[in-house]
């Protein structure tokens, strides 16, 4: 199973997760980041290299 692990203190909750994941993980709530649907990721790791404040980890 994915992990995802997204840092809230380098959050800036910009949206680029949600904009670049092809199968709608995130979800912003109070101004950052959430992975809400991880079971849908597909490993692309668009996320993890499009953040860019390096806020998000994938972990296989």
């Amino acid at each position: 199973m994915v992990e995802i692990r997204v840092d809230a203190d380098k959050c800036t909750g910009c949206g680029t997760c949600v904009d670049v994941c092809p199968v709608g993980v995130y979800e912003l709530r109070d101004d950052k980041s959430v992975p809400v649907n991880v079971d849908e990721c597909i490993l692309c790791r668009a996320c993890e290299t499009q953040c860019p404040n390096n806020a998000i980890e994938i972990i296989e």
